[in-house]
């Protein structure tokens, strides 16, 4: 089982649970519709990891950052960063066929987090940012989200349960990209302006 790291211990999640098109302007760059309700996919196990893989099989992935919480009692205890990896070629694909999206986003190490740190707090105050070899390439915050986490978790509920452990995954702000081994990732959740999370990974 894979782990995520929460105050310095290790927690098993059973799950990632992931909402696509959560902001409006990364489904414009995608040429994508908006959707009429949420769009979920979930992310097994296995695809977590503390680590960025480049996939080797494939000639390209995209990175998608996202502020992501660690699940409770069915509810937020902790937050932490998150990177949705994605085979966009073979995602475009599959979509095209009407074809769910598990080879494109479910694959081995496809769920890059940072430690998680407890959160009790506003979570309309929340932002991500990911900086590539020190550029800013994405930006975004709760108040850009089509759907704000607590609607997200209520759905996701109608269907079915967080088990403890779990991650909600919410989204991804425009500015998504290909990257390369050797690229330099940092990775950072703010809180009310102030970094709350900082985390640097290198492409391998």
């Amino acid at each position: 089982m894979k782990n995520i790291i929460l105050k310095g211990g290790n927690i098993f999640p059973s799950k990632v649970v992931c909402i696509g098109r959560n902001y409006t302007e990364h489904i414009a760059e995608l040429n994508n519709d908006t959707p009429d309700e949420m769009v979920f996919f979930i992310k097994p196990n296995s695809s977590i990891t503390n680590k960025l893989v480049f996939p080797k099989a494939h000639e390209s992935c995209h990175y998608e950052a996202e502020i992501s919480f660690l699940m409770e009692e069915g509810k937020i205890s902790a937050v932490g960063f998150g990177l949705d990896l994605t085979l966009r070629e073979v995602q475009s694909k599959l979509k095209a066929k009407g074809l769910p999206w598990e080879r494109a986003k479910a694959f081995d190490n496809s769920a890059v987090f940072s430690k998680f740190v407890n959160f009790d707090g506003d979570i309309n105050k929340l932002e991500v940012e990911l900086f590539i070899n020190g550029e800013l390439k994405q930006k975004g915050d709760t108040t850009l989200m089509i759907n704000k986490p607590e609607e997200i978790i209520k759905e996701v509920n109608t269907f079915l349960s967080f088990d403890d452990g779990d991650i909600l995954m919410t989204g991804t702000p425009k500015g998504v990209g290909k990257f390369i081994v050797g690229d330099e990732f940092t990775g950072r959740i703010l809180y009310d302006g102030e970094v709350l999370i900082e985390e640097k990974f290198k492409a391998i």
